[in-house]
């Protein structure tokens, strides 16, 4: 466990893989993480139940958390003793404001640690095929941006700073393009007074590449400035937007023309512009392969613990990721049981069985506690789960809900006595009936209980107006507009539309209950993916009805099917 403390911790450009091993280890053990929101997709999975996770970044160009108001939180939390990460996208040391953080921290007396991260400059150009530095054609490179500080003179787009090779300057810069900690567009009339902007004949004569950050509403300023400053017009220029990500997109062109043909081509932040010859070799050089789903954006709302392997499997598909998770799995207090005593159990989620063995592991026990009784496993998620543990399940049903496990152990001989059910708090009464009106003697064990998660009100925003939106159970679909509800998301009535896992879905479906909220509104354009019939009826009885139904009532079933609704309609 890492000491008492802050930890300023890049997480890199996008792509979860470039996050660093010792990003992940503070990530996991952090009592509080305070992220923004250019941060990979799965960042947070690998956090704790138990950790606090504070949204403290700008979506959409709307209202973000003041820079003092996150510096306040993150002294706060670290002087109740607990362990805090402050997350940024890219590394915290270059235009995250994290020089910013570290000095308040010192002056509060709070210890910290810096955990470098790939900074996009480097890392979205080599994801495009541009190497920053190349011999024969640049041999230096240069990170320019401008930086918002809040304590520079006036208010509002007047307080501003631009940060050049270590040199900073005064006002010019039009806030919006991104937010709080990250990079803002370089001023659009600067001179060579560094205190009054950027030394644009400075740049021109900049024997290198140079990297915008962050620049893209500036960009025509930017090229115009350069040029009058005697760069050259003819000399490549390249946008990469989204750089890193799964729908990346590479805009090249001459530097008299990037500007109208990245405007044409619809690019938008987060996006980096590279001059230099080396942004010539970008179609030479790339390197990334078509996609299936590129250029979609699918929203994914199961619990964060288990929203991973999804989320990844999207994404290598060339998705971009939305994570809404509506639900969290809670796990409930309680003794090891005693497995003896069953000749079968049931487990009907991967999340039932961590509790499981967490149970067994918290008395001393591991698992050979199973080995008297037939185990059955609800979809192959959990038998995958139970396997990761060293058990291979005895039954696995060709359909992952409790219907399909009904009739898998149907057969079974010799005919079983006792049964215990391993799930969650509330579920559907399928499989303990249908085995008590076959003689067994049922006990249900309790091991975790799903309560609703709410992302911030942006990431709902961004999730209704997703290409496709993915449910796996019942409780998602009741929780997901509940917090679609708060989060004042308005748009078409979903009604009227037309148009954790599956093993986890046949556990979680067995939530129950209409929310009784009004229903909120998705993007006409959005389709909604349903993994099977039970999720299905619960979106039915809130108005919605589903685009595509897995056919296989498992995660594999709901990719599949979503590839194929993708693959029949025109992209985007």
């Amino acid at each position: 466990m890492p000491d008492p403390g802050v930890y300023l911790v890049g997480a890199g450009p996008g792509d979860p893989g470039l996050m660093s091993v010792r990003a992940l280890e503070l990530i996991a053990a952090a009592d509080v993480i305070l992220y923004d929101r250019l941060i990979p997709s799965s960042a947070l999975d690998g956090a704790r139940p138990d950790a606090e996770l504070l949204f403290v970044g700008k979506v959409g160009g709307g209202q973000s958390v003041p820079q003092d108001r996150t510096t306040e939180l993150m002294i706060a939390k670290a002087k109740a003793g607990r362990t805090v990460v402050r997350l940024k996208g890219g590394d915290p040391f270059v235009f995250g404001r994290g020089g910013e953080e570290a000095l308040a921290l010192r002056a509060a007396g709070i210890a910290y640690e810096v955990v470098p991260g790939v900074t996009a400059g480097v890392a979205a150009a080599a994801y495009a095929g541009i190497p920053v530095t190349h011999r024969g054609l640049a041999t230096a490179v240069a990170f320019v941006t401008g930086h918002t500080r809040a304590d520079g003179p006036g208010t509002g787009d007047s307080g501003a700073a631009v940060v050049y090779d270590g040199v900073s300057g005064g006002p010019g810069v039009r806030a919006g393009d991104a937010e709080p900690g990250e990079a803002h567009p370089p001023a659009a009339h600067a001179t060579a007074d560094p205190e009054a902007g950027l030394d644009w004949p400075g740049l021109a004569a900049f024997p290198g590449t140079l990297v915008f950050y962050m620049g893209v509403s500036q960009l025509p300023e930017i090229a115009a400035s350069l040029i009058a400053a005697g760069r050259p017009a003819e000399e490549p220029a390249a946008v990469v937007e989204r750089g890193t990500l799964p729908d990346q997109r590479t805009i090249t062109g001459a530097l008299a023309t990037i500007a109208e043909t990245a405007k044409a081509a619809g690019v938008r932040a987060p996006a980096i512009t590279i001059v230099g010859a080396v942004a010539g070799l970008a179609n030479e050089l790339a390197w990334l392969p078509d996609a299936p789903l590129a250029g979609r954006t699918v929203a994914v709302t199961r619990a964060r613990a288990s929203a991973s392997g999804l989320a990844r499997r999207l994404e290598a598909l060339g998705a971009r990721v939305i994570q809404a998770p509506a639900i969290r799995t809670v796990p409930l207090p309680g003794p090891a049981p005693d497995l003896g005593q069953y000749d079968l159990l049931c487990l009907t989620s991967p999340v039932g069985v961590d509790c499981l063995f967490a149970r067994l592991c918290s008395g001393g026990l591991d698992a050979r506690a199973l080995a008297g009784a037939r185990i059955a496993a609800i979809g192959k998620g959990t038998a995958q789960a139970l396997a990761a543990n060293g058990v291979l399940a005895d039954v696995v049903p060709e359909r992952a809900v409790a219907e399909g496990l009904v009739d898998a152990l149907a057969d079974l001989k010799p005919p079983v006595r006792r049964a215990l059910i391993a799930r969650a708090s509330e579920g559907r009464e399928v499989l303990p009936d249908a085995l008590r009106a076959r003689g067994t003697s049922v006990d249900v064990l309790a091991l975790y209980e799903t309560v609703a998660d709410a992302p911030p009100a942006g990431v709902m925003q961004e999730a209704s107006a997703a290409d496709y939106v993915t449910f796996t159970s019942a409780s998602t679909v009741r929780f997901f507009l509940d917090a679609l509800a708060e989060a004042g998301v308005a748009g078409e009535a979903t009604g009227t539309r037309h148009g954790p896992d599956a093993d986890a879905s046949a556990d979680a479906d067995e939530a129950r209950g209409a929310s009784g909220a009004a229903i909120p509104g998705l993007s006409p354009g959005t389709r909604i993916v349903s993994i099977g019939p039970i999720t299905s009826t619960a979106l039915r009885e809130h108005g919605l009805k589903p685009d595509v139904e897995a056919a296989e009532h498992d995660i594999d079933g709901l990719v599949g099917a979503l590839l194929d609704d993708a693959a029949s309609r025109q992209t985007p």
